[in-house]
């Protein structure tokens, strides 16, 4: 999985909702082996937006940068 600039956010903890710091990002579910496919989300100039797969709400927070969530663990880093 290519990240690039896109900030990636999953919900493996089963939250009802994330905050997060960016308008347009991926949400990929769980932690691999069990994401969804990886959809784009653009918020536009909404303040929540909900992933057609997995059913998060996602919050935008003005004060977190771009890769940052609410919680931490939410925001996805593929290290490999």
């Amino acid at each position: 999985m290519a990240s690039g600039a896109t900030p990636h956010f999953q919900n493996e903890m089963g939250l009802a909702s994330i905050e997060i710091g960016a308008r347009k990002f991926m949400c990929i579910g769980a932690k691999p082996p069990f994401d969804h496919p990886h959809v784009f989300i653009d918020m536009g100039t909404a303040d929540e937006i909900v992933c057609p797969y997995c059913s998060t709400l996602y919050r935008f927070n003005a004060r977190l940068r771009p890769d940052q969530s609410t919680p931490e663990q939410a925001a996805w880093n593929d290290a490999a």
